[in-house]
């Protein structure tokens, strides 16, 4: 493998291991200042305790999160100097205001709020809880931003070689980025859903805590399915972003090669980039790939034949990535829905509890999915239509990668198995131990 490979597959790993842990940082934030609410409000010392428990394992995974994140950010100058050369105009500003700005935030008040029990007041305290909220998930719109900027370029002029920024308001209001955004934001917080549900599940169903784990069931139930529906929507919407401002990834999603007018969407479909065309083809609905993507029935949808093989994205990947996305979505309504049905019985349906232990992994792979499909989906660019990812990979050799490769794969994946067993340590010992 060459350096620009090895430094794709070196930033794939960071990345990937990185969003072990954010998505449940930011679901998780939620549920946690939603509980505290419930206590400041009821004064009940049950809800005071979920806090802590839920609280610790939320702290847990931050952690380790910072540790990861940290070392992502410094590959912009190691591996990728002709990208941050190109773009760091842009592209630097806003990761210097998540910086700067919403992770101190955040890292503050954590601090003051893991450390300021009994010495503030209760509503501050809570105050605390929600900004720790707010701040992570506005400190998950900057990264976004600027990853919705190498998506779909906005707001910029080139001058010198370089992309410079000339209107910083179309930067942050991509529409792009903020389709993104909605999605990415709103399946953080179902896979945080999915995580309170499948714990309480294991407790309930061991019969160890069980009453106190019953609470978070009966509230996470109703959050999880709304979070499954919404993301299901905003899915949607984003879906219509790609068509609009990325047709060769939406041909590559869909396995569609020829341009139609209308398009038909088929239920059964095995594509063959070698031949140029679908192995299998089968159960098409007419005109319904058309509306999915432009919310018309009778849209023509660009086939990949139109685009130059140099310019297209590898199709096995993105569309098997994509519809093993889809069918996840698919499963966690179906759960969601199933969990809030049974929320109200005192003893839920035990084939439940025995399965949503075994859904805490799926948002992850999901979310790992969502993400091959955004980002291999965009090659042959790094900022679409702008630079080509060959030509924004820094002048190292190819040796020097492959090693720091080896070591990052080493390090995340110690981290990865810490996470995990922490975790499952204090997951398993319940309250009285948090």
């Amino acid at each position: 493998m060459d350096a620009a490979m090895l430094s794709r597959l070196q930033f794939a790993v960071a990345v990937f291991f990185h969003f072990i842990f954010v998505p449940l940082t930011l679901g998780l934030s939620l549920m946690v200042a939603w509980m505290e609410t419930r206590y400041v409000k009821t004064g009940d010392e049950v809800w005071l305790k979920h806090t802590k428990f839920w609280g610790k394992l939320f702290l847990i995974n931050f952690a380790l999160g910072v540790v990861t994140g940290i070392s992502l950010e410094f590959q912009f100058g190691t591996n990728w100097s002709r990208y941050s050369e190109f773009v760091g105009d842009i592209f630097g500003s806003l990761l210097a205001i998540e910086a700067t700005v919403a992770f101190f935030l955040e890292s503050t008040f954590i601090a003051v709020w893991h450390f300021g029990w009994k010495k503030i007041g209760k509503k501050l305290h809570c105050l605390c809880a929600w900004l720790v909220f707010f701040a992570g998930n506005i400190s998950a719109l900057w990264i976004i931003i600027a990853n919705g900027f190498m998506q779909h370029p906005a707001g910029y002029v080139l001058r010198n070689g370089r992309a410079e920024l000339e209107s910083f308001r179309d930067v942050v209001a991509n529409p792009y980025a903020l389709g993104i955004f909605s999605h990415v934001i709103i399946t953080a917080w179902m896979l945080a859903g999915f995580f309170v549900l499948g714990i309480s599940a294991w407790h309930m169903l061991k019969e160890t805590h069980a009453e106190f784990f019953r609470r978070t069931f009966k509230m996470a139930a109703p959050f999880t399915l709304i979070a499954a529906l919404l993301v299901a929507l905003t899915g949607d919407i984003h879906g219509k972003n790609v068509s609009a401002y990325q047709p060769a990834k939406l041909a590559a999603m869909e396995g569609h090669w020829e341009t139609a007018k209308p398009a038909p969407f088929y239920l059964l479909v095995v594509p063959n980039e070698a031949k140029e065309e679908n192995s299998i083809e089968a159960i098409g609905i007419p005109g319904l790939l058309s509306f999915l993507s432009f919310g018309d029935f009778s849209a023509e949808v660009k086939g990949l034949k139109e685009f130059p093989k140099q310019d297209r994205p590898p199709v096995a990947p993105v569309f098997w990535s994509f519809r093993a996305m889809v069918a996840f979505g698919m499963l966690f309504i179906f759960m969601a829905l199933w969990a809030t049905w049974q929320r109200k019985q005192q003893v839920p349906d035990q084939r439940l509890l025995k399965l949503l232990p075994w859904m805490i992994p799926l948002p992850y792979l999901s979310i790992a999915l969502g993400w091959a499909v955004a980002e291999i989906g965009r090659q042959p660019w790094i900022v679409y239509k702008l630079m080509r990812t060959s030509d924004a990979v820094s002048p190292v050799p190819a040796e020097h990668v492959a090693i720091t490769l080896a070591g990052f794969v080493c390090v995340y994946a110690l981290l990865g198995l810490l996470d995990i067993l922490l975790l499952i340590k204090y997951a398993r010992k319940g309250p009285e131990e948090a």
